[in-house]
């Protein structure tokens, strides 16, 4: 009421003409501005010389409430003050912040001057007129872009846009939607606002806009990195970095909904083991606890599961991890419901699942009770670890596969947001639930073990989550090419705002349209599902996990056919293509980690000044060698059109929706595919050598088993052995495919592939430096230990042409004329 008081106070003194005086004062971190008429005060503070934090606010005081995304303090900076007429300007090393002081409108601009972004407008405060949120306010900033600047991020979305320019969208959490109020310009620049509310993202002529359903201020971070990777190091700084993942994570994943038996689950694996196709981790799905009023009950009281330690020996002993899904809400026969519902922290609406009955449709005549739990409460969140680590984790499990942290909000009505969490109402905060959620089985492992690396599987994601060890899946999507096609932007959109970890169920996760009935199992016969689940998988081995999974029909190598039939051998190829690049791909998680780099790179990020690429949504870079340029529409079977979100694929109303007779198709026809290849680098055709100049349209021969792969010239490549699991083999004779052209680098990363002892410093990297000029190729000397390091190996040194040569390596810098 304080609030509304002093505005309406300020009002009249407008109206008869009595402004109060501008004052602009300086602080520890920037300036403080009243602005006239005395309603808003503006701050600019400074948190490093390339980030710096923008708060407007209507209350007398700032307001004072600790950020859940960000965990970066500000830190001293060194920056100049100007007082000019009715401007104020702000410079540090790196950026220029002007403030005027008749509107308080801020602009910013690069240390030359140059403008990047400006506010456009003053900010609306619109007091919230529900009861729950009195007190707060709707607030909305919009700003000024350049007509033809392009932008990304704002989360994971299956819009099938790069550029998110010319959109509007509603942001909030959701199966398909990881909602985050982020973007990063194609001019060098990110713009972070720190609220958790839904929000209205709207970009159109009139400008580009956030306007927030609670929120009690402007909070916003405007970052300048230069450039794509630059700005992601800022947002990792801002919200924290990205810890390793355990190499087995790297490898191949197979599940379905579901293994109904810890028989059926062991069996998988030993399968794989005696087809001899690689396989690292098997995922356990929902119903391990039985009938739904034990929903999510973090223990085996299925009777189908009677020995779980025995199960995890199992799956061990065939050097095999597992994961197993845990959700965030409780039937109510489960012991966390009964602790977490007398102390309040359970949410009062509807959820899935929707029956307390594990038969199908569900029966509304007996409702399920589940209820989701308030993982914004660290007591809640206390709870739920403790019957994790009792009931799960003490037989040794590997991962968690956290699922519905949107969290599922069924029938949703406006009001479900009335409901209070332990920081406000469910609508103050309810895009971080999953920060929260995934935060808060994290910190609990980390606080009871360093021998095992935290790896969380989760379907939604919010700013500030790649601290937390999750890789983000896409959710329930359907099995369609367009669903794949969209898969494309959505990841990179997703990584662009600082979360590298990222994949999608191979195969769509509604397979039922394939079927001829419900449930069937006939999909992986049916040659119109195989073309769409191969080139799916293909696509899915350049992601940061390579998980196979879905609803409707088992997704199994050996459901597809046998070795020898195309579809098997195409299969086969791209899990065991994986494989060899593992050293590869853990040298860039490091590269992640430690450098801050990206798995899945729009091609903005490594070109630029392509304008062609600026709102490409079908190629992209993996890590900073490969070109990705998977096939994306149907070549031997026809696209059927088919659209199916979450809710019509739940009720299972899809099912026979592309039957058509496609007896007799031969995959072993050869097609062809358009690829573009960026300008400013040369490439090379993966599969052919076949040197080729960017800038250039070409039209790639494939077939059924092949994705256009090209590798950028001066390129360092490390191929790993043969193996049937990531860790089955030493790296001892590495191959190096040296990729002339222009200089390059790499560096070959390794530790103990699982604990934390590397935040110790128990590492190794080995600097390897190709010079165009001399076609020398420098090995550098090791750096760093660990525990069981080789102290000695050889490296098989390739080239496009051909030419091998041996290089034994104790450590010490060689180096190789080509």
């Amino acid at each position: 009421m304080k609030i509304f008081r002093f505005v309406g106070l300020a009002l009249m003194l407008c109206s008869v003409g009595l402004l109060m005086a501008q004052e602009v004062s300086q602080t520890a971190y920037g300036v403080k501005l009243n602005v006239p008429g005395g309603n808003l005060r503006c701050e600019v503070q400074f948190y490093t010389p390339s980030i710096v934090r923008i708060v407007k606010y209507p209350q007398a005081e700032m307001p004072d409430e600790k950020s859940l995304a960000v965990v970066l303090a500000p830190e001293e900076t060194k920056f100049k003050v100007d007082e000019t007429g009715d401007v104020v300007t702000l410079e540090s090393t790196d950026i220029i912040v002007t403030l005027d002081k008749q509107d308080g409108t801020v602009k910013f601009a690069d240390k030359e001057g140059v403008l990047l972004l400006a506010e456009q407008g003053m900010p609306s405060f619109k007091p919230c007129e529900n009861e729950v949120d009195k007190g707060y306010y709707r607030v909305r900033q919009a700003f000024r872009l350049d007509k033809d600047e392009a932008i990304y991020g704002i989360g994971q979305h299956q819009t099938g846009k790069m550029n998110q320019r010319n959109l509007r969208k509603y942001l909030i959490q959701s199966n398909l939607e990881d909602s985050s109020p982020f973007f990063q310009s194609v001019k060098g620049y990110g713009l972070y606002w720190d609220n958790y509310s839904p929000v209205m993202f709207t970009d159109n002529a009139e400008g580009t806009s956030f306007d927030f359903e609670v929120g009690t201020c402007v909070n916003y971070y405007f970052m300048y990195g230069g450039n794509a990777d630059g700005v992601v190091a800022e947002v990792r700084e801002l919200t924290g970095q990205v810890p390793m993942f355990p190499l087995w994570t790297y490898g191949y994943w197979q599940s379905k909904e579901r293994y109904k038996s810890q028989d059926e689950v062991v069996g998988v694996v030993r399968k794989y083991r005696e087809l001899g196709v690689p396989l690292d981790g098997i995922i356990q799905d929902w119903q391990y606890w039985g009938h739904n009023y034990l929903w999510n009950a973090m223990d085996f009281t299925n009777p189908l599961f009677p020995n779980p330690q025995e199960m995890l020996d199992d799956v061990h002993a065939m050097n095999a991890h597992m994961s197993i899904s845990i959700w965030s809400s409780f039937g109510p026969a489960t012991k966390p419901y009964r602790e977490l519902s007398p102390k309040g922290l359970l949410y009062d609406f509807k959820t899935w699942p929707a029956s307390g009955l594990e038969s199908w449709p569900p029966d509304p005549e007996y409702p399920s009770g589940v209820k989701v739990y308030d993982a914004y409460s660290p007591e809640a969140r206390d709870i739920y670890w403790k019957y994790l680590n009792d009931g799960i984790f003490k037989y040794g499990m590997d991962a968690w596969w956290m699922d519905s942290t949107d969290p599922d909000h069924l029938d949703f009505k406006p009001s479900d947001l009335d409901q209070k969490t332990y920081l406000g109402s469910f609508r103050k905060v309810r895009n971080a639930y999953p920060l929260m959620a995934v935060g808060g089985v994290y910190d609990h492992q980390r606080a009871v073990t360093s021998d095992k690396r935290v790896f969380i599987l989760t379907r939604s994601g919010f700013m500030g989550q790649q601290r937390y060890g999750a890789n983000v899946w896409s959710g329930d999507t359907g099995s369609s090419w367009e669903s794949l096609r969209n898969q494309v932007p959505a990841g990179l959109n997703y990584s662009l705002c600082g979360m590298p970890h990222w994949n999608n169920d191979i195969g769509g996760f509604f397979a039922g349209q394939y079927n001829k009935s419900w449930n069937d199992g006939t999909a992986p016969k049916n040659p119109l599902y195989q073309e769409l689940y191969v080139r799916w998988l293909q696509f899915g081995t350049f992601t940061p996990m390579m998980r196979s999974h879905g609803a409707d029909t088992p997704r199994e190598i050996y459901q597809f056919g046998k070795k020898g039939e195309p579809v098997y051998d195409a299969i086969e190829k791209m899990i065991r293509l994986r494989y060899l690049l593992l050293p590869y791909i853990y040298s860039t998680s490091w590269d992640v980690t430690h450098r801050q780099s990206t798995f899945m790179r729009a091609l903005v990020m490594d070109f630029p000044k392509d304008k062609k690429v600026w709102d490409m949504n079908d190629e992209y870079m993996f890590g900073k060698a490969f070109l990705v340029a998977p096939v994306l529409e149907a070549q031997y079977t026809p696209e059927k059109v088919v659209k199916v979100d979450e809710q019509s694929g739940w009720n299972r109303d899809n099912a026979g929706k592309a039957e058509e007779s496609m007896a007799g198709v031969d995959f072993t026809q050869k097609k062809s595919a358009k690829v573009y290849l960026p300008e400013g680098a040369s490439w090379y055709d993966y599969w052919t050598n076949e040197k080729l100049e960017g800038g250039q349209e070409i039209t790639r021969e494939t077939t059924l088993d092949l994705i256009p792969l090209y590798i950028k010239a001066g390129s360092i490549v490390p191929l790993g052995p043969d193996v049937q699991y990531a860790t089955e083999k030493r790296w001892d004779a590495l191959t190096l495919c040296v990729y002339p052209g222009a200089d390059g680098s790499f560096i070959l990363y390794e530790d103990e592939f699982d604990n934390y002892n590397y935040e110790k410093g128990a590492y190794t990297e080995i600097l390897m430096t190709w010079d165009e000029s001399s076609r020398r190729l420098t090995i550098g000397s090791r750096k760093g230990s660990y525990p069981g390091m080789l102290e000695s190996r050889k490296f098989i040194v390739r080239t496009p042409d051909g030419k091998e040569e041996i290089v034994n390596y104790t450590g010490k810098k060689v180096s190789v004329k080509l």
